[in-house]
């Protein structure tokens, strides 16, 4: 599988771009809200990019922040959504609205999307509304979050535990691992006495 391409831009559409590496031009699909950022021709660039591997055809879907190819990774995992319908999902509002339309249950924002259905939308922050938080929890902070959960197992904590109190400190602002775990602590050790009182 194809996880990163590094090379140099040649040709910028809406329907994709065409990445030179090594001689060689990928044509990659990306969310079109991305655009944008994407360098004119001959400019470099970098991307994460997920392969989408078919009997006929095998397509290469980029990203410029891994937290989206992450999220567009979790959406091909829901019955129903397909690599074209994620990638007009990640095209029809940034990562963290989606996020926060998914996790408030917000389905009207989520019907703005083009070709998202009520019962698709339904489903979907049904199935993804406790994994997101997750995702980004660690990587919003990349190492220093899996580092924080790791460290709150070590002193006895379970994981499911540790992980949501990694997720909440970090929704609370914190950035570095130190302050990962205070205030990681801190959820523990209040949900710790409200458990036993």
């Amino acid at each position: 599988m194809i996880a990163s391409l590094k090379g140099v831009i040649i040709s910028k559409k809406p329907d994709g771009i065409i990445v030179e590496v090594g001689g060689i031009g990928y044509h990659v699909s990306i969310p079109l809200c991305s655009l944008g950022d994407i360098p004119e021709n001959g400019g470099d660039i970098f991307l994460h990019t997920y392969t989408h591997v078919r009997e006929d055809a095998l397509q290469l879907y980029g990203f410029l922040s891994d937290e989206e190819r992450k999220v567009f990774v979790s959406l091909l995992g829901i019955n129903g959504i397909g690599p074209k319908l994620g990638l007009a999902i990640l095209s029809g509002m940034s990562v963290k609205k989606f996020m926060e339309a998914v996790v408030n249950e917000d389905i009207s924002s989520l019907l703005t999307i083009p070709g998202l259905g009520k019962k698709t939308a339904s489903r979907l922050i049904l199935e993804l509304r406790e994994k997101l938080p997750k995702v980004f929890a660690h990587s919003k902070e990349g190492s220093a979050g899996s580092e924080a959960v790791s460290a709150l197992i070590n002193l006895g904590y379970k994981k499911s535990l540790s992980e949501k109190a990694v997720e909440t400190a970090v929704k609370n602002g914190a950035d570095s691992i130190e302050n990962i775990i205070k205030e990681a602590l801190k959820y523990l050790t209040g949900t710790h006495k409200s458990s036993i009182f």
